[in-house]
């Protein structure tokens, strides 16, 4: 119900926009995020909207470069990735719950998508 795109591989420095779009009726009542995960680390959150794009959370990390953002009319969910640095390089994941500080937390996501990998190097 939840298919990531956008990810691929960026320079330190550059900018990439990822898109989640939603099927089942997910999107319209739903809190919405990303979390995003390194091979040997946990999953962590990066950021969350909530149903009616009117409140967002974000990982300190991600603060200032990335912005999360939807369009319910299209069933899409954004996160929009800029001054892109080696340690943003994850596998990204869409996630959907109640609102959008249940999906702040692993255990609060209803429900997951597959993933899309984001890569920042030289």
């Amino acid at each position: 119900q939840l298919m990531e795109s956008g990810g691929g591989l960026v320079q330190p420095g550059g900018s990439l926009r990822l898109s989640c779009v939603a099927s089942g009726g997910v999107l319209p009542r739903s809190g919405m995020g990303w979390f995003r995960e390194v091979p040997g680390k946990e999953r962590e959150f990066v950021a969350s909207i909530s149903k009616k794009g009117s409140i967002t959370n974000y990982a300190d990390s991600v603060k200032g470069r990335f912005i999360i953002s939807r369009d319910d009319a299209e069933g899409t969910m954004y996160l929009q990735m800029d001054m892109l640095q080696v340690e943003d390089t994850a596998l990204y994941y869409c996630t959907a719950g109640h609102d959008s500080v249940d999906v702040m937390k692993a255990t609060g996501v209803d429900f997951w998508g597959k993933g899309t990998l984001v890569t920042v190097s030289t």
